[in-house]
């Protein structure tokens, strides 16, 4: 199936932080992204999600992913936080009650085609005692 996505990321950089390492943070998680420094943020786009999907995987976290996707869905978009120091190490940990200090990496999906739903089953399908119980390339 051919997906059609556009993945908008915002990350702010404060005063005390150095831009290259917040753009290094959003590279690591998002490999694609060319990260710009704007105004007091960083920001970037890609139109893929399979080295995320691939994190969240490894990291056997697709029912917290699921939550953070499901939860936030509106229309054809979704959205998640992630903090900026586990990306940095190219791991991805959700950013959720009380915002970080340093703010938190933003992540916006709108995705085109297929639906919401079947975009959401391909890159963190629902699991079974931790499982994957879709068909997919990552068994």
């Amino acid at each position: 199936m051919i997906y059609s996505i556009d993945v908008q990321i915002t990350a702010p950089v404060k005063d005390t932080e150095i831009a290259d390492r917040v753009s290094t943070a959003v590279a690591n998680v998002f490999p694609g992204a060319e990260p710009e420094e704007r105004h007091g943020e960083v920001v970037a786009e890609v139109h893929s999600l399979d080295h995320f999907s691939e994190l969240l995987h490894r990291q056997e976290i697709l029912d917290t992913a699921r939550g953070e996707f499901f939860s936030t869905r509106r229309g054809d978009t979704f959205a998640f936080d992630l903090k900026k120091q586990a990306a940095f190490e190219g791991v991805v940990n959700f950013a959720v009650g009380n915002p970080d200090e340093l703010g938190d990496i933003h992540v916006r999906v709108r995705v085109e085609q297929p639906s919401v739903e079947e975009f959401i089953d391909h890159i963190a399908p629902p699991t079974e005692e931790g499982k994957p119980v879709t068909q997919d390339d990552f068994e």
